[in-house]
């Protein structure tokens, strides 16, 4: 049974806050101070919190509450879409770039490995994606979410996979979260019924594995 079901497709956008400043925008390439921090969290089904009651029980939601909790003050936009692939992030991304992030959560790749789409492509798709948030808000830190491959796709397939995190973190300089569901996959009580997408408890774990990745980038 494929890691991830592509059947329900789900967009949560929070959107609230003041104007920013266009011009200041232009000239500095970060939301002008007007602009309330805001960490925007793009990917699929584990990000938009898929088979869940409460979407808010989603490891974003469950992340952003813990650290405003440390003092923080930071937004939150979750653009988690289930069934997404690199390539319709891609579609996406100036869309939810209106949202000026001061964090970029990027958390895809997992449909593309389902579908047996070539890693190279993958790995492309993901760079362009990185680099036009570098392009349009240079200040703006990105956190890139890694995903392995399920034993089924094959030792080459998966060895070329794998290899596609750990590369675009050091080739674009950004940090990575080695692997998303470290603490949940494959364990039946942590996973839904479909035994593929976490549980509340499985999402909690997520946000727990994705915390101290995170908090190296917040400002108060």
């Amino acid at each position: 049974m494929p890691y991830f079901i592509t059947i329900v497709s789900l967009l949560f956008l929070f959107q609230c806050g003041n104007p920013s400043d266009p011009e200041k925008e232009k000239k500095t390439g970060f939301p002008s101070e007007n602009q309330p921090k805001r960490i925007l969290y793009f990917g699929d089904s584990l990000t938009a919190g898929y088979g869940l009651l409460n979407y808010e029980d989603a490891w974003p939601h469950v992340l952003t509450n813990r650290i405003n909790g440390e003092g923080y003050s930071y937004q939150m936009t979750n653009a988690g879409v289930s069934g997404d692939t690199t390539s319709g992030g891609l579609g996406r991304l100036e869309w939810v770039l209106a949202e000026k992030p001061s964090i970029f959560v990027l958390e895809l790749g997992a449909n593309d490995m389902l579908r047996g789409i070539s890693p190279t492509v993958t790995k492309e798709n993901l760079r362009t994606i990185v680099k036009q948030i570098k392009s349009q808000y240079p200040n703006t830190k990105i956190l890139l979410v890694g995903m392995m491959a399920t034993p089924n796709m094959g030792k080459k397939y998966a060895s070329a996979f794998n290899s596609i995190y750990p590369e675009l973190a050091k080739e674009e300089n950004i940090p990575l979260v080695p692997f998303i569901l470290e603490k949940v996959a494959t364990n039946r009580k942590l996973n839904q019924k479909d035994g593929i997408h976490p549980t509340e408890a499985g999402h909690k774990l997520v946000a727990d594995t994705v915390y101290p990745y995170l908090k190296p980038l917040l400002e108060k």
